[in-house]
């Protein structure tokens, strides 16, 4: 079992989920990545995923997408991420998740991006636009390089073709919660508790959710369901976003961190 279907297993069993902040490596600097990355692992995050900016990044809604602008202007791309990787590694308790899009792994190489990566300590990977037909060869390598390929599951996504993703996951499932585009929402699609019921049911895959969930209240809901991770990205990007000084920003982080840890119910 890889590290992060060990982390989940373990929330699991203490009858509670993991909490899973998403950043954009480089937004709004690379220090400010950094110092994010040590304050959330110190606030009590499980995991964390780190995405690389990318300028086609169809998945992300306003927020995140204007984050990879900046990143880019900030001539912050996949050498850059390496560097980021390079400063934290072995020194935060939580692992990182490598959230990024397919073409920038085609154009770099598979085979050398995911051992680089590994090189690096990254213990996950997640593939938005990775088509489920592909996953052959990058399963295979991450596998050789004990990277768990976390694959998504869309609301939209028909019975079967769920059972076929997380057939070919190797330990754990990313469902998105709202059709669309990541971003903060007022609610969560409750009808996204029916899909997960069924992946459970049918699946020992563990599951993680995310795309909209950006308040405690949302948290503690979510977390009382059948699931084992909570993503939240938008919330943590909007601190980010906010235009107060770098120390401002980390401490702000790191107490919304904390919040939605605390709300998770246990």
């Amino acid at each position: 079992m890889n590290s992060i279907s060990q982390i989940l297993q373990k929330k699991r069993n203490n009858g509670t989920c993991a909490l899973v902040p998403f950043l954009t490596a480089g937004y709004p600097s690379v220090n400010v990545t950094i110092k994010a990355l040590f304050n959330l692992d110190l606030q009590g995050a499980d995991v964390i995923e780190l995405g690389i900016p990318y300028s086609d990044a169809l998945a992300d809604g306003p927020l995140i997408q204007q984050a990879s602008k900046v990143a880019l202007q900030n001539h912050v791309y996949i050498d850059q991420v390496l560097s980021i990787l390079s400063d934290v590694e072995s020194k935060l308790s939580a692992p990182i998740v490598i959230f990024t899009y397919y073409n920038p792994i085609l154009v770099r190489g598979i085979d050398v991006f995911i051992k680089e990566i590994s090189n690096l300590g990254v213990k996950g990977l997640i593939v938005p636009d990775l088509p489920i037909e592909e996953t052959s060869y990058i399963t295979y390598l991450c596998n050789q390089y004990s990277i768990e390929l976390i694959l998504f599951i869309a609301p939209t996504s028909s019975r079967s073709r769920i059972l076929d993703i997380a057939d070919r996951s190797p330990g754990c499932v990313y469902l998105v919660s709202n059709t669309g585009v990541t971003g903060i929402r007022s609610h969560i699609n409750t009808d996204i508790i029916n899909i997960s019921n069924y992946i459970k049911k049918n699946t020992k895959k563990f599951l993680m959710l995310g795309f909209g969930i950006s308040s405690s209240s949302q948290v503690s809901s979510v977390s009382m369901w059948d699931i084992d991770g909570i993503v939240i990205g938008s919330a943590f990007t909007r601190i980010l976003a906010s235009g107060f000084s770098d120390s401002k920003i980390i401490e702000n982080l790191g107490n919304f961190c904390s919040e939605m840890k605390n709300a998770i119910i246990y």
